[in-house]
């Protein structure tokens, strides 16, 4: 168990190199759970292999997702030693899949039948993905997330998704085992055909994405949007509402954004202006006051007077429930009119909760549990500019963006440009609000759309269709983006017209591969 521990520890400690998502850390994902799969290749029995995967877990969560012990801290109060506890206890909860790619290991290894190297590479892959898919993790965040460090590997993720990516770091570590096996045992001529296998893998990643990035360029677009990203570093809004009160609280955080809008007004003449999740922190269009009808009055003043279409976070209510939501504010010739859409993802227990846990004595115990209803799901709204033009776009809002499913349910809809809405203040520790803007990025390789991504305290950015960040605002930086965006509607890619296929294949491939591994010889007779 020392040993295993101590490779599943080098292995997360290469991980947490790796998403860093940078060169040359980024080589780092192609061989670094094969410490980790040597330790496994000692042990005979299944419970090591199942304390072996466990292991994996806790170290990869500890060096990878140490900041979310940090937000636990923040947001609940609890002393840094219980949010770590918490951590350690959600660590198969949050990376499952390990467990179950240790036994499958195994399988292949110890099974019935010897197996070549290719089925083990083969089968740990499928497996590895197919749980990713079928137990969707808190961050859905897959290794393959890091193929975003090389410009044209992760054009490939219009193919696969990002769970295509992490099925090709898996076999890639699979074969630099065999290739340290071959060595190991003497035998160097079998290192030859696992080594060629992964450079063959990376020439064809290469080749893909230099032909796409080409492909794409040459597809024209019809006029561009011109969209300022106000970021104004303002965070904790509820924190601010119990210091200085509602009022003044609310006053200070739109003077702020007013002022750096008109910044971007003076600088430029952009055609929308983007603020993030929950900037107005109350109801727009159904004010619970006289001074939130003010608020709103003041809002659309402000659109009316600059003649540019304001998007914002802000909540919307339904009777007695209260949602999340994103705001498209535009002049016209009779007033201010406005859209809303409600964000569909909420983050467990502190935007939803389970109704099992939705009772007064829980609440009392955890105060600060959400209490946001979901909205209904994807939803294209038209945003129009001067001279007739109209773009139709994608809202997301923060958690929202993890999920493929929305963002590709928004374009087939016949969404042109994607606009997220985020609101990262609670994990600005650490690599977090990376991992955020990483994740979000590839919804626009997958579906060839740009995105303009506004967060309150970093990192927004301006994001193309190919995943370059056009303008970027870093974490804890007060400023406003001015970002030209070409909107699309002709590209197309195999995610569009089959939906995140990937996650579904593996998982029935692996099940397959291991229900005849497990078949011992003769059997049928």
């Amino acid at each position: 168990m020392v040993v295993t521990g101590a490779a599943a520890a080098a292995s997360a400690a290469a991980f947490w190199l790796y998403c860093r998502v940078e060169w040359p850390w980024f080589v780092l994902g192609w061989v670094g759970f094969v410490p980790w799969l040597m330790a496994l290749d000692r042990g005979r029995s299944w419970g090591g292999a199942l304390v072996g995967g466990l292991l994996m877990c806790a170290a990869f969560t500890l060096a990878v997702f140490s900041w979310f012990a940090t937000a636990i801290q923040t947001y609940t109060d609890v002393s840094w030693g219980v949010a770590l506890l918490v951590l350690l206890l959600l660590a198969p909860l949050m990376q499952p899949q390990f467990v179950t790619y240790a036994l499958a290991h195994h399988v292949a290894a110890r099974g019935p039948v010897p197996r070549a190297w290719w089925w083990r590479a083969l089968v740990g892959a499928c497996v590895y993905v197919g749980t990713e898919w079928v137990a969707p993790k808190l961050f859905a965040d897959t290794i393959g997330h890091g193929f975003y460090a090389s410009v044209s590997m992760r054009q490939a993720a219009d193919l696969v998704g990002a769970h295509g990516l992490t099925f090709v770091l898996i076999v890639a570590n699979e074969c630099a085992l065999a290739v340290v096996q071959a060595f190991a045992a003497g035998a160097p001529r079998r290192a030859w055909a696992p080594a060629a296998c992964v450079a063959a893998t990376v020439l064809a990643l290469l080749t893909y994405g230099t032909v796409r990035r080409a492909q794409l360029r040459a597809v024209g677009a019809d006029g561009t949007l011109t969209a300022a990203v106000v970021q104004a570093d303002i965070s904790q809004y509820q924190r601010l509402a119990a210091e200085m009160g509602t009022y003044q609280a609310v006053r200070m955080i739109l003077d702020a954004h007013f002022a750096l809008s008109q910044e971007a007004l003076r600088r430029a003449h952009p055609d929308v202006v983007v603020w993030p999740e929950t900037v107005y922190p109350t109801t727009f269009g159904a004010p619970k006051s006289a001074q939130g009808a003010a608020f709103d009055r003041e809002i659309g003043g402000f659109v009316a007077t600059t003649g540019v279409p304001l998007i914002f976070g802000a909540y919307d209510v339904e009777a007695d429930r209260e949602f999340n939501a994103a705001v498209l504010l535009e002049p016209s010739s009779n007033g201010p009119t406005f859209e809303t859409y409600r964000k569909a993802s909420l983050f467990p227990l502190t935007e939803r909760v389970p109704a099992l846990l939705d009772v007064p004595l829980v609440r009392r115990w955890w105060p600060w549990l959400g209490t946001w209803r979901p909205g209904t799901g994807p939803q294209v709204l038209s945003l129009a500019l001067p001279g007739g033009r109209t773009i139709r776009i994608a809202p997301l809002i923060c958690y929202d963006a993890v999920d493929p499913q929305r963002a590709l349910a928004a374009v087939r809809a016949g969404a042109e440009v994607i606009v997220t809405l985020s609101n990262d203040s609670w994990f600005a520790a650490g690599a977090g609000p990376h991992l955020h803007l990483v994740v979000s990025a590839f919804r626009s390789l997958e579906t060839r759309r740009p995105q303009i991504r506004a967060t309150n305290t970093g990192i927004s950015a301006v994001i193309t269709p190919t995943g370059e960040l056009l303008d970027v605002a870093d974490v804890h930086q007060r400023t406003v983006l001015t970002g030209v965006v070409r909107p699309e509607r002709r590209a197309t890619t195999v995610l569009l017209v089959w939906g995140d296929w990937f996650g579904p294949t593996a998982l029935a491939c692996g099940v397959g591969l291991l229900t005849a591994a497990l078949v011992r010889p003769g059997a049928r007779r």
